[in-house]
């Protein structure tokens, strides 16, 4: 009898625990702890045209090469993958065409993420 009433004890306490965070989940619906917050996405996505993404380009590539990427400059930018991602190259001397690399960086069009950066030799 007693074991009896132990459990109908804790079954009405589970009870009321489940009630209680049925109660705080329901007044607090749209807040989770891991969640993502919307934000506003261009239409164009966040890198909208080639000078955006050759800013992007340099604010990457100047920690990583230093003032030197310059050197490089004209910057081109032209879309790939279906017009998904800017790739952006850097450009070489006609007198260092055999001899050096370029800059190349890509940069996904639609959320700017960085998805490839190397420098050829």
């Amino acid at each position: 009898m007693c074991t009896m009433k132990k459990l109908m004890i804790l079954s009405i306490l589970v009870g009321v625990l489940l009630l209680t965070i049925g109660i705080i989940t329901a007044n607090n619906p749209g807040k989770k702890a891991d969640s993502v917050k919307q934000s506003y996405v261009p239409k164009a996505g966040y890198v909208p045209d080639q000078a955006t993404a050759i800013k992007i380009a340099e604010a990457i590539w100047l920690p990583i090469y230093g003032k030197e990427i310059y050197n490089e400059k004209p910057f081109k930018a032209k879309l790939i993958k279906g017009g998904t991602v800017w790739e952006v190259t850097g450009s070489l001397p006609n007198d260092m065409l055999v001899l050096g690399g370029t800059a190349i960086i890509e940069i996904r069009r639609s959320d700017c993420k960085i998805l490839y950066v190397i420098h050829g030799k």
